[in-house]
């Protein structure tokens, strides 16, 4: 797998095209969430992704997009988390996860970092440092629920143990919105 960590204006158009393809594909299509995917959020986000075989018709194995925050809201949002079909429960998921983490602490140190998510992977994103801090509540039609992690220093990322769920393994993830 090749990772990348890239700011909006250094995707190139096929970047930006398969990682659009995979949103679609699993929130979409999968997921029936009938929902416009370009939201205008995309250009002011950081994009993390693994990409396999760039020739294939669906590349992009795994993606998430951050949002820095603002005065008023000054939490990091992940968002846009998936995983693809063909690295469902195989350690992807937690991979993306530590590099999110790892990209949030390096470029907005201190700050929290928050996500929405189904209320079943709650246990997947507390394995991590998140706690639910809001909901449930709807989105789509399934129950989600907000979780928020407190911020963590760039240099623990490389000394850090791996979470229970890195070193189980125990998690199938469909989505990790």
């Amino acid at each position: 797998m090749n990772w990348k960590t890239l700011d909006f204006e250094q995707l190139t158009a096929r970047e930006l095209y398969l990682i659009l393809r995979a949103r679609s594909a699993v929130f979409v299509v999968e997921q029936s969430h009938v929902h416009l995917d370009a939201d205008g959020r995309d250009e002011t986000a950081v994009h993390v992704f693994a990409t396999e075989d760039m020739m294939r018709p669906m590349p992009v194995l795994a993606y998430a997009r951050i949002h820095e925050g603002d005065v008023e809201d000054p939490e990091v949002v992940v968002d846009k988390i998936l995983t693809s079909p063909l690295r469902r429960g195989d350690g992807t998921a937690e991979v993306l996860i530590e590099r999110v983490l790892a990209v949030a602490a390096e470029r907005w140190p201190g700050r929290r970092v928050r996500v929405a998510a189904p209320v079943s992977l709650r246990e997947f994103y507390e394995a991590f440092g998140f706690r639910k801090t809001e909901g449930p509540f709807l989105e789509h039609g399934m129950p989600f629920i907000g979780l928020t992690r407190k911020s963590r220093q760039s240099r623990d990322t490389a000394g850090a143990a791996k979470p229970l769920a890195v070193r189980a393994g125990t998690f199938d993830t469909f989505e990790l919105l």
